[in-house]
């Protein structure tokens, strides 16, 4: 994983301390090691058992933040870990319908979890309930989606169509076509690439973790406390990452990132025909915006989210002369207090300055206290349509 780097002395730039400290708060998000693996474990051995005891050819793999190595840990009083997984029979859509396909997944999922209840064994899930459009196995700190799938006959080798029972057509998707374009954009990093190649400790490659990721994991905070208290019209993650993808350039500088690609991503949001659209650069067919069209007010939520994190980042990018003390309480009130605490403190600690202490504009120390925590907005009210 990144580390906040050791810093040299107090004359580092505005960009260096910012990046580090925004680097270290979203790894105190991130999922840990110990705790990555554990999931790993638990939905290789579901889908062991898929394998051994369904039809031939049943495949469980992952999608989503998890596949791409852009989890974070989410705003809810559980804080509970969301990991999104498909299950792909091997069937063709004139051969099943939607809920039968789902309802055949759930009966072996059922099943799995009755066997392991009655072996006694302890690592098997603590709870089974069917959503919309999938599973939910739940799981101590975390909990699996997983999403029936089927392959997309039209869009070969690893396009899929997935069931939703609130929609009449399948849906296309490309989640292991979707990652190799992320890890395509993420390696335009050179330092990336170096340090992956330099892994001198072997650390596992999955947890090392690229500028674009990190980038992502920083829009997808933001806008999780931006819209605490207005989940439905929250931006879906994938929307914000596809656009993060699109507009990275390769730098190495995670503050200069964000804000480049901030600057450029509304250039890749299309209106085709008055349609608004962010394709999936993995299966042009699947618009990560369609909600848009439907609930003009997630949009307007998009772009208030937009103007708020890119005037947060205006603001700090023009804080040379106020210090560590200024840009960390900055920092706490536009973010979350708390990971960015735990970030200063690693900071502070390669500094070796005394972690309840401030680092001044004249590059002394100083007490210094963090503003509140901003607290987010609420826009638009509720709907009652499904989430995007």
């Amino acid at each position: 994983m990144n580390a906040l780097h050791q810093m040299r002395d107090s004359t580092d730039s505005l960009e260096q301390m910012l990046s580090m400290l925004l680097d270290g708060a979203v790894e105190v998000l991130d999922i840990s090691p110990d705790l990555y693996d554990t999931a790993v474990g638990r939905y290789e051995d579901v889908g062991n058992w898929l394998a051994e005891n369904g039809s031939p050819g049943w495949e469980i793999f992952p999608q989503g933040s998890f596949l791409l190595g852009t989890v974070i840990r989410p705003g809810t009083p559980s804080g509970e870990y969301d990991i999104d997984l498909v299950c792909r029979l091997p069937l063709d859509k004139d051969s099943t319908s939607k809920a039968e396909l789902k309802q055949e997944v759930g009966n072996k999922l059922i099943a799995y979890r009755r066997s392991k209840l009655r072996q006694g064994h302890t690592d098997g899930p603590d709870t089974l309930e069917s959503r919309r459009r999938c599973w939910t196995l739940g799981y101590p700190g975390f909990h699996l989606d997983v999403l029936p799938a089927i392959p997309d006959q039209e869009h070969p080798p690893t396009g899929i169509l997935l069931t939703d029972k609130n929609l009449h057509k399948w849906q296309h998707s490309n989640p292991l076509g979707y990652a190799d374009w992320f890890r395509t954009q993420s390696e335009q990093s050179r330092t990336f690439v170096e340090k992956r190649l330099a892994n001198v400790a072997k650390v596992p490659e999955h947890h090392i973790r690229s500028t674009l990721q990190r980038l992502v994991q920083v829009l997808k905070w933001h806008c999780m406390l931006y819209f605490a208290d207005d989940t439905d019209n929250r931006p879906p993650s994938i929307l914000l990452t596809t656009l993060a993808g699109y507009a990275y350039r390769g730098e190495d500088d995670l503050f200069t990132a964000v804000r480049n690609v901030l600057a450029s991503m509304k250039g890749f949001i299309e209106n085709r025909d008055g349609r608004w659209w962010v394709a999936n650069p993995a299966h042009e067919e699947e618009n990560f915006a369609d909600k848009w069209n439907e609930y003009p007010e997630r949009r307007k939520g998009f772009f208030s989210w937009f103007n708020e994190i890119s005037t947060t980042m205006d603001s700090l990018s023009v804080m040379e002369s106020k210090g560590l003390d200024a840009v960390y309480a900055h920092l706490a009130k536009s973010f979350d207090a708390v990971p960015v605490t735990r970030s200063y403190e690693r900071y502070a600690a390669r500094l070796k300055a005394p972690t309840g202490q401030r680092m001044g504009a004249t590059g002394r120390l100083s007490t210094s206290a963090a503003g509140p925590r901003r607290k987010p907005n609420t826009f638009y009210g509720q709907h009652p349509g499904p989430r995007g």
